[in-house]
């Protein structure tokens, strides 16, 4: 029991998750401060306010406070875009640099007299059934 529980825990995706939620985790304080002290900011001066928390409804009584809401898919949309941008772009040009795409084998060859293509296999064209 204690080696099936030892192989699951070193198994190579276990791994690279718990790599991934530990620099998550570090990676959201800095996005967090970047939209908290840098987008916010700029978004609060082109619209007045830093965020749309002051929006509020009344209904019976009852207050809805939509714009805590509006602020949060702002705030998500901007971290979307965060990661995004200056890290997937980024990785995938740096994997399409270092790991250029492999080209696939030809499946076909010309054939000689006639210039068609057929199968690489093929010992006689089926254009002009000459031998290849």
């Amino acid at each position: 029991m204690i080696k099936g529980f030892r192989d699951f825990i070193l198994r190579g995706n276990v791994m690279d998750l718990a790599v991934a939620v530990i620099i998550g985790a570090a990676f959201t304080s800095i996005v967090t401060a970047l939209t908290t002290n840098i987008i916010n900011p700029l978004l609060g001066a082109i619209v007045g306010k830093p965020n749309f928390d002051y929006l509020t409804g009344h209904l019976h009584g009852g207050e809805i406070k939509y714009g805590t809401f509006l602020t949060a898919i702002i705030n998500f949309l901007l971290i979307a875009a965060v990661v995004y941008f200056f890290l997937v772009v980024p990785t995938q040009y740096l994997l399409k640099k270092f790991n250029p795409p492999v080209a696939a084998p030809p499946t076909t060859k010309p054939c000689p007299q006639c210039l068609g293509d057929i199968p690489l296999a093929a010992t006689r064209c089926k254009f002009c059934t000459q031998p290849v």
